[in-house]
């Protein structure tokens, strides 16, 4: 399905099979075992493909590598295959020039393929988890879960569409100091209401939002006085989880408003009262990397990352220059830390449910995090050094006008998700959020609600929608798009088509790229690369009018690059408007 690896393999079958015929006829020495290069080069001018088997090859051989070059261009057999000749460059570069077979398999591979083109087999057979937002309960989410969110779901999904079977969670932090301090909020905003503001000290580090008066209004509204004189903890408890019953929901809607669809929405709390925290913590301490101090039990983690640290070379003076710190992970008072909870969560994550392979997507606030938990998988035995990764992303900006935007408009307070796409389309919220996780980003309020070539989805949107206007305006006149077997696509041969087909070929590639580099804004630049050799093509090339094999040869062309752009959008979880 990936074109562009079916023509690099196709170069090293014919450069090796060029190679054997040679080795028969006694003009080059047997015996060479290269694993030489395919790439395509910046300047296709002189070839689309280059390999650099002769220089490989010509050290083994003790030979000139041009001299190999030139017997190997002699013995080339390139009857049938996507090229149509082979040249010498350079030093001993063999350069290959594609054929019109490449470019008529091309199109044909994407009609076959139909929503599954683009799709590759790297990860096949791997279980992985996508752990993303993960927000705190307590109250609305913010822009970091906003871009967290995309992140997530578009790395899952080019995850999957590269063979991975693929679990989206959110891990609900729904116990610990959190919940404590959201409880202690409710419960003065609670009181506030029966004895008023004045008569009742709001907590110094108590969560301090509008919506905690709300939630405390609409929990008085049900039970009244019900609990004023009720036992602390008892109203603690009771408060909580009316908070949690409202607010987990309205982040569930507020996620599938965006197009976030989880697998598993994960309690912490389910780790506590099964008693998987304490297990964990046990398997710890077993494993001798626990100790006591001040009634507290703390993990040694510095001994465990100094351990990792000079498994990868460090020195001891480089480590000792760290500072490393250890962790507790049940305090005196016999609770245990979110960071207990964390590794037993991440335990949970390999040992129970048996996944290969976790990523989470975290702030860049979390960085100190990272080596912490992976050296506790270690401590485990469960090789957190490479089965789990971390993908930390930077902070955004909403920009208006050239200005910071730090409040809605419409609330007055701190920009939530629930603003954002009261403001913004979810479409240009997902694609502008799908950018490289570890740049900082202004997210331009303007310029996603613009309806020009400057706004990048509306950009691509504007090219399939431009396909499908033209598809049904040929269709009145009995111009349907026919099958790739009735075209002759080999007149498909002006620069902007050969363009235009070869970006369509990329897509499996980017697709590729997006899940080795856990990086997803590899398609959004491929869709505006690609809808831009559209429009060149478009702008380039008559269909209506044009002699019949023409017009249907292009038209078959347009319609295919608008399966690669809805395949694409569709990946990026933005949708792909017929009309606009």
């Amino acid at each position: 399905m990936n074109m562009i690896q079916n023509a690099k393999t196709q170069v090293l079958s014919l450069t090796w099979a060029a190679y054997e015929a040679a080795v028969a006829e006694g003009l080059l020495p047997e015996g060479v075992t290269v694993k030489p290069a395919v790439e395509i080069p910046k300047d296709t001018a002189n070839g689309d493909y280059t390999t650099t088997f002769c220089l490989a090859a010509a050290k083994a051989m003790k030979r000139n590598p041009r001299e190999v070059a030139t017997i190997l261009t002699e013995k080339m057999a390139l009857e049938g295959s996507y090229f149509t000749s082979v040249e010498i460059a350079g030093p001993g570069f063999l350069n290959f020039r594609l054929g019109s077979k490449w470019f008529c398999d091309t199109v044909a591979c994407v009609e076959s393929a139909g929503s599954e083109y683009g799709k590759n087999e790297m990860l096949a057979g791997q279980k992985y988890m996508v752990e993303f937002v993960s927000a705190n309960p307590t109250g609305p989410m913010h822009m970091g879960n906003a871009r967290g969110g995309v992140l997530g779901d578009t790395l899952a999904a080019v995850l999957a569409k590269s063979g991975a079977e693929v679990w989206r969670e959110f891990y609900v932090n729904d116990a610990g100091n959190q919940i404590e301090k959201f409880a202690k909020s409710l419960e003065a905003r609670y009181l506030q209401i029966i004895h008023g503001e004045d008569a009742v000290e709001f907590p110094e580090d108590g969560y301090q939002g509008d919506d905690i008066r709300q939630l405390a209004k609409a929990f008085y509204d049900i039970h009244g006085e019900e609990f004023v004189n009720a036992d602390e903890q008892a109203r603690h408890d009771a408060l909580a989880q009316f908070g949690l019953s409202h607010n987990i929901p309205k982040m569930k809607a507020d996620l599938e408003r965006y197009g976030i669809h989880y697998d598993e929405w994960f309690f912490e709390s389910s780790l506590h009262d099964s008693g998987y925290v304490a297990d964990t913590v046990a398997a710890l301490t077993a494993q001798g990397y626990t100790y006591e101090k001040d009634g507290a039990l703390w993990l040694n983690t510095s001994a465990i990352m100094a351990e990792n640290l000079k498994k990868a070379g460090k020195s001891d003076e480089a480590i000792a220059k760290l500072e490393l710190k250890d962790d507790v992970l049940r305090r005196a008072n016999g609770f245990y830390t979110y960071f207990a909870a964390d590794i037993a969560y991440h335990r949970n994550k390999f040992a129970v449910r048996g996944f290969d392979k976790v990523i989470n997507i975290w702030g860049a606030d979390h960085h100190g995090h990272v080596a912490r938990i992976k050296g506790a998988m270690d401590a485990l035995g469960l090789d957190g050094e490479h089965r789990l990764d971390i993908v930390l992303m930077q902070l955004v900006k909403l920009v208006e006008n050239g200005e910071v935007v730090r409040m809605s408009k419409r609330t007055g307070k701190a920009v939530s998700l629930t603003d954002l796409l009261d403001m913004v389309p979810v479409d240009a919220c997902r694609y502008f959020f799908n950018a490289k996780p570890e740049t900082q980003m202004e997210f331009d309020l303007g310029l996603a609600v613009r309806e020009d070539s400057e706004n990048p989805v509306y950009y691509v949107q504007y090219a399939h929608a431009r396909i499908c206007t033209l598809l049904k305006n040929l269709a009145a006149e009995d111009y349907a798009v026919k099958a790739a077997a009735d075209v002759d696509l080999s007149l498909l041969s002006s620069e902007t088509e050969i363009a235009l087909i070869k970006e369509l070929a990329r897509y499996g590639e980017a697709v590729r790229l997006a899940a080795q580099n856990y990086d997803p804004s590899h398609i959004n630049r491929y869709l505006v690369e690609l809808s831009a050799a559209f429009h060149r093509f478009y702008n380039a090339c008559r269909i209506k009018g044009e002699e019949e094999a023409v017009l249907y040869a292009r038209l078959k062309l347009a319609d295919t690059t608008r399966a690669v752009l809805h395949n694409a959008m569709t990946l990026i979880g933005c949708t792909a408007p017929e009309k606009m």
